[in-house]
């Protein structure tokens, strides 16, 4: 009997209700050490302005590396870097304002993400499977034949394509015209299907 294999694909959207941020700060020095303690110092500040209702400090990173110049050690940086997971996206404006304050080596998000994805996905696996049986139906059609039963159907992946923002103390930062309002995420699905031709 024949066959005939399709491939469909299907994506939703939802507006996200958590965010990830990414923000690191370092310090120098002309030894690791002093480099560490540098850091440490920039840090006093750092990490109280982080401890925000709603807002969960999801890793932090130390990295000590030396710096060379034209064959020539030149001293070391160490740097801390923090993931930032917000389930209360309010916060978003004042704390990406009170960090950039704090002169980061980088700032960088929001990624907008979502805490349940499971309707979202299951919505695009059917949007997947009805654009891999169309498919099928318009090469069955334009053979004179009748598409039969599925026969069998192989997910192909797919998953979150976050939409995200990127940023290049004293008193925090005017963030108003960085629209950090939520974002739309959209969640993907990709199946390979194969069916009967009657």
């Amino acid at each position: 009997m024949a066959e005939i294999v399709t491939t469909g694909t299907g994506q939703v959207e939802r507006l996200a209700d958590r965010a990830r941020l990414t923000v690191s700060f370092q310090g120098a020095g002309t030894t690791r050490a002093e480099a560490v303690t540098a850091l440490n110092a920039r840090l006093g500040d750092v990490e109280p302005a982080m401890q925000v209702v709603g807002v969960r400090v999801a890793s932090r990173l130390l990295s000590v590396s030396e710096q060379w110049e034209e064959n020539r050690r030149v001293g070391s940086v160490a740097q801390q870097r923090y993931v930032l997971v917000f389930r209360d996206l309010t916060q978003l404006p004042d704390l990406v304002g009170r960090l950039a304050a704090l002169e980061p080596a980088e700032l960088d998000g929001p990624h907008w993400l979502l805490a349940d994805s499971t309707d979202a996905r299951r919505e695009a696996q059917g949007a997947a499977l009805t654009d891999a049986r169309v498919t099928a139906e318009g090469y069955a059609t334009s053979l004179g034949a009748q598409l039969g039963p599925l026969v069998k159907l192989v997910d192909q992946g797919g998953g979150f394509q976050p939409r995200m923002m990127a940023y290049g103390g004293g008193q925090a930062v005017d963030v108003s015209n960085l629209s950090l309002e939520p974002e739309l995420v959209s969640v993907s699905a990709t199946c390979e299907t194969t069916w009967h031709l009657l």
